[in-house]
């Protein structure tokens, strides 16, 4: 049996910029990850019809 484990849309999101992160600089995991989620809050503020 495989077990799934729920991932919300925004943790998709924040692991994704991550992954960006990590490999494209020698950012290591946490730093990454909260880098991550700073873009993440960026661009969460900038109004849809800018974006």
């Amino acid at each position: 049996m495989t077990e799934s484990t729920y991932m919300s849309a925004y943790e998709r999101r924040v692991k994704m910029v991550e992954d960006v992160l990590t490999g494209r600089t020698k950012m290591g995991g946490k730093a990454a990850r909260d880098l991550a989620v700073h873009v993440l809050r960026a661009l969460d503020h900038i109004p849809e019809r800018v974006r």
